[in-house]
């Protein structure tokens, strides 16, 4: 299908490790001949359980892959004639990133972010840092910025803000206080 719309593959982008998104990478990689970037740094020691998390969830064939470049907050990614901004966006994993196209407007958000609901976190305070990040790192960008999520439709900022129950402005009322906590201020949004 690459070659059939005449697709030339230079990278492959990951936004976090969990092995429906980043399972079968290493093949992917060997097969077209291209690196593969991302996700944060912090992802690393999940990286590693990749293959535990593959098993226990019945992913067959993932294979572990190291990236050739691991991303901060800010990197500046050009691919073809367009530059996209890895936000590191902690909550889902703690390494996860989202590429966004400031130009056209649109975000790569993986899976912390879906049409009216927010993605899944192991704890309390995992919870409270992908509020944080879809909030405080996203939100800003703008309501008219698209985003295509890692499962399902897409949607904007714009509407999220309105009718997502997790985190609409109203639904922020409840928990926004605690991002003046200092801890929350670790990489500051892109404006």
């Amino acid at each position: 299908m690459i070659d059939e719309c005449g697709i030339e593959v230079e990278r492959l982008l990951v936004t976090h490790s969990h092995p429906d998104h980043a399972g079968a990478a290493a093949d992917l990689a060997e097969l077209l001949s291209v690196p593969v970037e991302g996700p944060h740094r912090s992802e690393a020691q999940e990286m590693g359980r990749m293959i535990a998390i593959a098993d226990e969830y019945g992913f067959d064939g993932c294979r572990p892959y190291t990236p050739e470049r691991w991303f901060e907050h800010g990197d500046v990614i050009r691919v073809g004639n367009q530059q996209l901004v890895m936000l590191h966006c902690p909550g889902h994993t703690d390494g996860h990133a989202v590429y966004y196209s400031a130009a056209a407007k649109l975000a790569f958000v993986g899976d912390i972010l879906f049409r009216n609901a927010i993605g899944a976190t192991r704890n309390s305070e995992n919870h409270l840092q992908l509020l944080y990040s879809i909030r405080r790192k996203l939100f800003p960008l703008g309501d008219e910025v698209i985003f295509v999520p890692g499962h399902d439709a897409l949607s904007t900022f714009g509407d999220e803000r309105v009718f997502n129950p997790y985190v609409s402005d109203f639904a922020a009322e409840e928990y926004e206080h605690v991002f003046d906590d200092p801890r929350y201020l670790q990489d500051q949004p892109l404006n």
